[in-house]
């Protein structure tokens, strides 16, 4: 199936609104080829008969039918705009929900640049030349035929003429449009990594500060920037031949024309009218001509562009519903992971045969050297990722038997690196719950800690977080995401290093604020700092991929293994920096 075939579900709510500015364009072109003949007539009024009133009566048509073109022209253009921003809307909003179901493997391998350069600009290609092209090419049809049948009525030997080169504007066409399509697709890959690269840049603009690399990025840029500048002028030298031969030939055809029709006058076989409406109806056959070879240069372009789309719509998620999948019911949060293994690469496996349980309202704590495989059991039982052998069950649930959806409603996550989006404090903190009323808000940032410094800000709840809460610091930032968490009202939590980046003062806040969600639910945490570890029910040890040791802090401390020796080291760090 083609693209375009593949892309016709989207235009079709909207055929008979493009059907109407087809409508529309047609009959400006009809009007412009009437236009054209009746100026042959008033050539001849004017020249040859010298009829003053007849001179008077066809120039007030013609601003009549002008006067119409023009409205007509309007109407067309409003509807073809409308139709094509709804429909880019539409296939943009489409192509972004598929992104969010695709399962976080696929942004593991890709570069957000890249995907946010398809999702702007490559469907902003597509929208061109799906919309307005085939509207704009009615009207370039419309022209043609109708100034070939105008032309054969005239003259039609004059008319076979013109038409003795068009066989050779298709070859030129073709010979060029190849050439065209692999520089438009070379021009939005690399487009693709500038955007990459300035994204990745602008987001680590403190990194890149604070190690003085602003040369060599601006450097990198440069490069990347010159090469896709390159690949356009390459594209920019075959238009410049590409264009101007079309127009050369057709003009060739108009000069013969000029020449053959002169001859017919000064013998008197036509009129100075007729030959006026010849020339200028050749002459108009040059927007077809011109118009079919842009055409082809933009019909390639897309299909660049809508090969690197689809190419993310065929994509499927890893992890994904079973047809037969059915929703979580309430749980209590007794967790069973049963002989699980996973890699990431099939050549580095990261679990081999983890097993372990916790039960309702326990607090696990998950430790290892990096590497071990910590955030992946976490993620494998948020269900982020599926095993590749074993199962994960909650209250006796396999997971892959419930729909995700249920399953997240149930689970909350606070990160190392807390999330924060655009909008307000209150936005944020609802963000898990957007029908939570401003009470409950309250008092979940109560619970958090965050109460006194949100109401301390300009706005209260409603000052603006800005972007990734660029406004506040990591402390605020974590408190915000644990209040989210605590209106989310979880059964099972997942705090993956939550204090780990954060000051004495920032972190002991937040430790109180996680205190305080842990209570009743089933608690994973990763975590360095010594008291969560201690206070755990079970300490699961984890060295590359498996569970080495399993307990309570006093069990392990006795063992004298690697927990021993990873406890022992955290706290010679901690005494030295204090």
């Amino acid at each position: 199936m083609s693209y375009y075939s593949r892309f016709s579900p989207f235009l079709r709510p909207y055929l008979p609104q493009m059907a109407g500015a087809v409508l529309l364009i047609m009959a400006v072109a009809v009007l412009n080829l009437t236009l054209l003949r009746l100026a042959g007539f008033l050539w001849d009024i004017i020249t040859v008969r010298r009829d003053l009133d007849g001179m008077t009566r066809t120039i007030g048509f013609f601003l009549g039918l002008i006067v119409a073109q023009g409205l007509l022209s309007m109407g067309h253009a409003y509807l073809t705009a409308r139709v094509s921003q709804h429909i880019m809307a539409d296939f943009r909003t489409h192509l972004f929900a598929h992104l969010q179901t695709l399962s976080l493997n696929f942004f593991a391998k890709r570069r957000t640049g890249e995907i946010l350069s398809r999702l702007m600009n490559d469907v902003g290609v597509i929208q061109t030349t799906v919309t307005e092209t085939p509207i704009d090419s009615a009207k370039q049809i419309v022209t043609f035929f109708g100034g070939v049948a105008f032309l054969l009525v005239m003259n039609w030997r004059l008319c076979l003429l013109i038409l003795l080169l068009l066989p050779l504007l298709v070859l030129v066409a073709r010979f060029f449009g190849r050439r065209l399509k692999a520089l438009s697709t070379s021009i939005q890959d690399q487009t693709a990594s500038i955007t990459t690269l300035a994204e990745e840049v602008l987001s680590g603009i403190r990194v890149v500060k604070s190690f003085v690399q602003t040369d060599r990025e601006k450097r990198r840029f440069a490069g990347q920037a010159d090469q896709a500048l390159r690949i356009a002028l390459r594209r920019a030298a075959v238009l410049a031949v590409f264009v101007p031969t079309i127009t050369l030939l057709t003009f060739a055809a108009a000069a013969a024309v000029l020449w053959y029709g002169g001859r017919q006058v000064i013998e008197g076989a036509v009129s100075p009218g007729d030959l006026f409406a010849f020339v200028l109806f050749a002459g108009i056959l040059i927007g077809p001509f011109g118009s079919a070879a842009r055409v082809f240069a933009q019909i390639k372009e897309a299909q660049g562009a809508m090969q690197r789309v689809f190419e993310i719509l065929d994509q499927q998620p890893e992890v994904r519903d079973r047809p037969d999948a059915l929703d979580l019911p309430a749980i209590q949060g007794h967790v069973q992971v049963v002989g699980v293994s996973f890699a990431y690469d099939p050549r580095q496996p990261v679990l081999a045969d983890v097993s372990f349980e916790a039960k309702p309202g326990e607090v696990v704590a998950i430790v290892g050297p990096t590497g071990a495989g910590k955030t992946t059991l976490v993620n494998l039982v948020h269900r982020f990722y599926d095993p590749a052998e074993g199962t994960v069950r909650i209250d006796g649930h396999d997971l892959r038997a419930v729909r995700m959806e249920s399953l997240y409603r149930q689970v909350a996550l606070v990160p190392q690196e807390s999330i924060l989006f655009g909008g307000t404090v209150l936005d944020n903190i609802r963000y898990g719950r957007d029908q939570a009323t401003e009470d409950e808000v309250i008092a979940a940032s109560r619970a958090a800690n965050a109460h006194d410094f949100i109401v301390a800000m300009p706005d209260g709840y409603r000052t603006i977080v800005g972007e990734k809460g660029v406004n506040l610091s990591g402390g605020q930032r974590q408190r915000l995401a644990i209040a989210r968490a605590v209106l989310k009202a979880p059964r099972i939590l997942i705090l993956d290093e939550a204090t780990s980046a954060l000051d004495a003062e920032s972190e002991r806040l937040v430790q109180e604020a996680l205190e305080r969600l842990m209570t009743g639910r089933t608690t994973f945490v990763i975590a360095h700092r010594l008291t969560t570890i201690q206070r755990a029910d079970r300490i699961l040890v984890l060295n590359k991929g498996r569970i080495v040791e399993e307990g309570t802090h006093a069990s392990l401390m006795e063992q004298k293994g690697l927990y021993h020796y990873l406890y022992t080291l955290r706290l010679e760090e901690l005494l030295s920096e204090s």
